[in-house]
């Protein structure tokens, strides 16, 4: 008797499992009874044969995601969890069975189009609040669900432009930097256009400049220009961006320098990074100490100087700049001078000559005054020569060409000087004759 109950058990059992089969759920489910279906589901998921299939997964993708779109469990806590549910069996149904051959079916087809709605509905509630973070991660998910949908044609759109739109401005502003061009580069290969899109391809602009990869830099700014020509944006280049997009000295030197390193030559790229050391190096007594690495820098600036002036023949700007440096940075030396010449004057009785230690302090002063001197020189003359060349000059260039004649007399006058102080009378009269004619060249400038 008792072997008979055991058997009556084991029976009721068996018929209690085979109950709860695949399609014996499909149909609950089909009559839309899906809290009856995700109980029945649950039970036979302990069994190991059932949850052996990849049918049962894509069953729980398809029951969880419709119970997770019940408009009564709208905005709760178990609507996101039913959704994650089925979308963790989901990932794992596509792990058993690659080709996802049964979301095709016209019953299974459901659960990733669920999905889908799911995340996506829950992303926009996010991003509408602003919650940017959270938004990010479900419409993350909705686009993943999205491409599966458009690869089987159940969306039926070569690209799903909404998803991608919210998913790209709520990782932008979660600062999920690479995820969010990743959804505006998908949006911007497909060329969308109109006026709310535009920020799109600025971004990605911004984006891979900050990258230094100035190949997809000047895709997407070349693909701004032609769908978008009344902006300016579009027309700055990488040094315009370098210098732009940074706020301080340094971050700005590094940017210039790593576009540099792409194209050694650039005329601009060399002429803005001279420019920004030379503002650097040539700051007012008020405005703060000169770097502790002064030297290096103004190594760098005549060398960039010189190459943008190579790059563009016939263009004085590098060589004022160049002058207007070394003028400026003589200045410093002149002013140690006068201090110098005043102190010895006053520990210098009338009629006493002055120390050997004294003429040697002068001497050795006239000597780094007369060699930056000369280092503006050879700039302002070539400056000069430009300006010379020019048929018609601007108001502003008469006053550069003015300017050179000027401080190119100042040098002529010093070297006559120092010429006399060491009574080489064939020294002193050429530099007169040169002192001469710059100042005449001043007074023909009109």
């Amino acid at each position: 008797m008792k072997k008979i109950l055991l058997l009556i058990g084991v029976l009721a059992v068996f018929t209690g499992i085979q109950a709860q089969s695949i399609e014996s759920i499909r149909n609950t489910a089909l009559l839309q009874q899906f809290k009856k279906a995700k109980e029945d589901l649950d039970k036979a998921m302990s069994n190991t044969k059932f949850a052996s299939k990849p049918e049962a997964f894509i069953l729980k993708a398809f029951v969880y995601g419709s119970l997770a779109m019940d408009p009564s469990k709208k905005g709760t806590a178990e609507a996101v969890q039913l959704l994650d549910e089925a979308d963790a069996a989901f990932k794992k149904y596509k792990e058993m069975d690659p080709s996802q051959a049964l979301v095709a079916d016209q019953v299974y087809q459901n659960g990733p189009i669920n999905i889908y709605s799911g995340y996506y509905s829950l992303g926009y509630e996010d991003y509408a609040g602003k919650k940017w973070s959270d938004g990010a991660s479900k419409l993350k998910k909705a686009v993943e669900y999205s491409d599966i949908l458009i690869s089987k044609n159940l969306l039926q759109a070569p690209l799903d432009t909404n998803v991608l739109i919210l998913a790209g401005i709520t990782s932008e502003n979660a600062k999920h930097t690479d995820d969010a061009a990743t959804y505006y580069k998908r949006l911007a290969d497909h060329k969308i256009a109109g006026h709310d899109y535009e920020s799109i391809y600025r971004y990605l602009v911004n984006y891979y400049f900050g990258k230094r990869d100035f190949a997809n830099f000047e895709k997407y700014k070349a693909l701004g220009a032609e769908l978008f020509p009344k902006s300016e944006f579009f027309t700055y280049d990488k040094v315009d961006f370098a210098v732009g997009l940074e706020t301080n000295f340094n971050d700005k030197l590094k940017s210039v320098e790593e576009v540099l390193a792409s194209s050694p030559n650039d005329f601009k790229a060399n002429q803005v990074l001279g420019e920004i050391i030379y503002d650097t190096l040539n700051v007012d007594e008020e405005k703060g100490k000169l770097p502790a690495n002064t030297d290096e820098l103004e190594k760098k600036m005549v060398s960039a100087f010189q190459k943008a002036a190579a790059a563009k023949p016939g263009f004085e700007n590098p060589y004022l700049y160049l002058g207007d440096h070394f003028i400026n940075k003589a200045a410093g030396f002149g002013k140690e001078r006068e201090k110098l010449q005043a102190d010895i004057k006053a520990r210098t009785k009338p009629g006493q000559p002055i120390s050997k230690e004294d003429i040697a302090k002068r001497d050795a002063l006239d000597k780094q005054y007369g060699d930056i001197l000369e280092q503006a020189r050879e700039p302002y003359e070539k400056a000069a020569a430009i300006l010379a060349a020019k048929t018609n000059i601007n108001q502003k260039e008469k006053q550069q060409y003015k300017k050179a004649a000027s401080y190119l007399a100042d040098i002529a006058a010093f070297k006559k000087a120092m010429a006399n102080q060491k009574k080489n009378t064939a020294d002193a009269a050429k530099y007169a004759a040169e002192e001469k004619k710059w100042n005449d060249l001043w007074d023909s400038i009109k």
